[in-house]
């Protein structure tokens, strides 16, 4: 089968390689949580040579994270759930996206099984576009060079491509869990993820603190395993249905009121309505300050007013 990019159809994501119609592709893998610009580097090379080749681009990843089935309970937190990871490998251009459960038959598959049953049999893949530290295969025993010799004997060619990076940092995955979850550094994250990081779930009812010292906050239930930015506050913008606003949004454990869990909760600027029940997309913007016990709630109370009209000027050009 030959395909060019206007005859593939719309963009599509696939679960499971059966669902997959064979034909010819070029093909880039990996988790790509995140989709940082070092992926967009890899997403982009695979549309632009499938393009020239008039062949469709496929994007190949897993879930879970390989970690979570190999060594339960090591796996990283994720930058952003799996539909927003296919959402922006499919915004980038790419005609498939192909989720690959990870499971323990997979992680099972040598290097050359692997390498046939997906890249040579299903995918008929032209050409492989991965990072320079690509591995895979049982016990990760495949690299670019078991990828590289493969294509010789099945006719694919193999692209390499090293990691980028920023400010003297590698971009990666880790690094941005890293810089967020670690040390609350926006600044870094945000460019290497070339958008802003952003957190999204549910508003469920909390102690309602908040709205008696004058600042109503929604405390937002964000799912298991995602990752969190370091203990803080945050300015922002906070996203209702279509309705956008200024934010300041508490990371943390309240310890002025001696709290004993991390918890996320939003004040919205100028703004207040009864979110219970609705779904809130917060982007964090910047980071205002680390997370401190105060002397009381009139301490705190002049904390967060001067929070807010900070994060104010900070986001007013968001809105």
């Amino acid at each position: 089968m030959n395909v060019g990019p206007h005859d593939v159809g719309p963009p599509a994501v696939v679960h499971g390689l059966e669902e997959v119609v064979e034909g010819p592709s070029v093909v880039t893998i990996g988790n790509f949580d995140g989709v940082h610009r070092g992926h967009r580097v890899l997403l982009r090379r695979a549309v632009d040579a499938a393009s020239d080749q008039q062949v469709r681009s496929v994007a190949v990843t897993f879930d879970p994270h390989p970690a979570a089935v190999l060594r339960p309970g090591t796996e990283p937190l994720a930058i952003q759930p799996l539909e927003a990871r296919i959402d922006q490998m499919l915004g980038v251009g790419v005609d498939l996206v192909l989720v690959l459960a990870f499971t323990t038959g997979l992680s099972s598959l040598g290097p050359d099984v692997f390498l046939e049953k997906v890249l040579v049999e299903r995918l008929q893949a032209t050409k492989v576009i991965v990072g320079a530290n690509f591995r895979f295969g049982h016990k990760a025993a495949g690299d670019v060079i078991t990828l590289t010799d493969a294509g010789e004997r099945y006719g694919f060619a193999t692209e390499a491509v090293t990691l980028i990076e920023l400010d003297g940092a590698p971009i990666s995955s880790s690094e941005v869990r890293r810089r967020i979850g670690e040390e609350g550094d926006l600044a870094w994250a945000n460019r290497a993820l070339g958008r802003p990081f952003n957190l999204a779930g549910e508003v469920v009812r909390g102690d309602q603190r908040g709205r008696t010292i004058g600042f109503p906050t929604a405390n937002v239930d964000i799912p298991a395993g995602r990752l969190l930015p370091a203990n803080g506050v945050y300015a922002g913008v906070a996203t209702v249905g279509d309705r956008r606003y200024g934010a300041v949004t508490n990371v943390g454990t309240r310890p002025t009121f001696d709290g004993d869990g991390i918890i996320v909760e939003v004040h919205l600027l100028d703004h207040e309505a009864d979110l219970y029940g609705q779904y809130l997309d917060v982007t964090f913007l910047y980071r205002l300050r680390g997370e401190r016990r105060f002397d009381g709630l009139e301490a705190l109370r002049a904390q967060i007013a001067a929070d807010a009209a900070e994060a104010r000027d900070l986001v007013a050009s968001e809105l």
